[in-house]
């Protein structure tokens, strides 16, 4: 068994948990129902901040509602008994919940944010807030009013700690993408990385990625279905 995963998750592992995906080959994500341009831009947030922070209200509020599923549960598991064998697992996701961390995971790089923080972009100070945000509120660390978004990656910024993730996907044995759509950089390129890297990897989805071809195996099927089962062989191998 690897002793060093590295795992990518997306809007697929979270999608059984009620939380909607961006994109599916269906055009039934979020980003076709919303103007990605007119709510997750900094630009937009600034032409509009009220607009912006009620779509991420609706969002937060989802997110306080939703419970981690098997797949979250299992990969917490995964971790668990790496670490227990002398290994370890390094969990970068795309999703901006909390549920691996409901479940139980604790090596977890948010490579685009977390929706239940808020970050004051005059200061820089990053706090919880699970309630609604208005830009009536003032930020606790430097009292000023007018400042605070989600603390998550709009497009057009760059995504969090990727020197972290870079050095994780060096020292990493295998790669194992989850619920991803293969379509978002920089995340969709890590599966090429890996195999520069001599890595062997592993796609597992609700269906092909569109980078599904860089994948040495592949499964497909429900997260809550897939994930576990192949936690399991792989703990048993």
């Amino acid at each position: 068994m690897a002793n060093s995963i590295f795992v990518l998750t997306g809007a697929g592992i979270s999608a059984e948990s009620g939380l909607g995906t961006f994109r599916d080959k269906d055009g039934q994500g979020i980003w076709a129902r919303f103007d990605p341009m007119k709510l997750a831009t900094p630009e937009a947030f600034a032409r509009d901040p009220e607009r912006v922070l009620a779509f991420y209200d609706l969002r937060r509020r989802n997110l306080l509602n939703a419970q981690p599923n098997a797949a979250h549960r299992a990969l917490a598991r995964l971790e668990q008994a790496l670490f227990g064998r002398g290994g370890h697992l390094t969990l970068v996701t795309q999703n901006i919940d909390d549920l691996h961390e409901r479940a139980g995971s604790r090596r977890l790089i948010h490579m685009h944010g977390e929706l239940l923080k808020a970050r004051c972009q005059r200061c820089g100070a990053v706090r919880l807030w699970p309630e609604d945000l208005s830009a009536a509120d003032a930020c606790a660390d430097c009292g000023r009013a007018g400042g605070l978004r989600p603390h998550v990656v709009w497009f057009g910024e760059t995504p969090m700690r990727m020197d972290d993730i870079d050095r994780a996907l060096r020292n990493a044995d295998l790669f194992v993408a989850i619920g991803t759509s293969g379509a978002v950089y920089p995340a969709a390129g890590f599966v090429a990385e890996a195999r520069a890297y001599g890595l062997r990897t592993c796609e597992l989805n609700l269906e092909a990625a569109d980078n599904a071809d860089l994948f040495d195996e592949r499964r497909y099927g429900p997260a809550s279905q897939t994930v576990p089962a192949w936690v399991d062989e792989l703990l048993s191998a």
